[in-house]
C-alpha cells in the first residue's frame, strides 16, 4: 500500500514562495504518476499540476502556469511543488495523489491528508 504525506505548507505573503513536498512510503514511487490538487473553502477540488512517472512530462493548470513547478526525485520518493509569486487566490488545502501509470490522467487511487497554504498580508 502506498502512503503519501504532504508537507511544506504555511502562511506566506502575496508574492512569496513555498515548496510543498509529497513524500511516499510503502512502495517505490518509480511507477506512479503524481498529481497535486487544491481545495479552497466553499470550492470544488481542482487539479494544479501533475508529473509523469519518469518526470519527463508535466502539466499545469492555467492559473498556475509560469508560477508553479512540479518535480520529482524517485530515489528519495518525493515529489515537489515549487510555488512562486503566490497570490491570495492560491490559498487552499493542497493534496498530492498517485496512480500507477506513465502519463498524467484524471483518476488517482492514493491521496495524502493535505497541507494548508495561506497567502495573506
Amino acid at each position: 500500500q502506498l502512503q503519501l504525506v504532504e508537507s511544506g505548507g504555511g502562511l506566506v505573503q502575496p508574492g512569496g514562495s513555498l515548496r510543498l513536498s509529497c513524500t511516499a512510503s510503502g512502495r517505490t514511487l518509480d511507477y506512479y504518476v503524481i498529481g497535486w490538487f487544491r481545495q479552497a473553502p466553499g470550492k470544488e477540488r481542482e487539479g494544479v499540476s501533475c508529473i509523469s512517472s519518469s518526470g519527463g512530462s508535466t502539466n499545469y493548470a492555467d492559473s498556475v502556469k509560469g508560477r508553479f513547478t512540479i518535480s520529482r526525485d524517485n530515489a528519495k520518493k518525493v515529489v515537489y511543488l515549487q510555488m512562486n509569486s503566490l497570490k491570495p487566490e492560491d490559498t487552499a488545502v493542497y493534496y498530492c495523489a498517485a496512480v500507477l501509470g506513465r502519463l498524467c490522467g484524471d483518476q488517482y487511487d492514493y491521496w495524502g491528508q493535505g497541507t494548508q497554504v495561506t497567502v495573506s498580508s
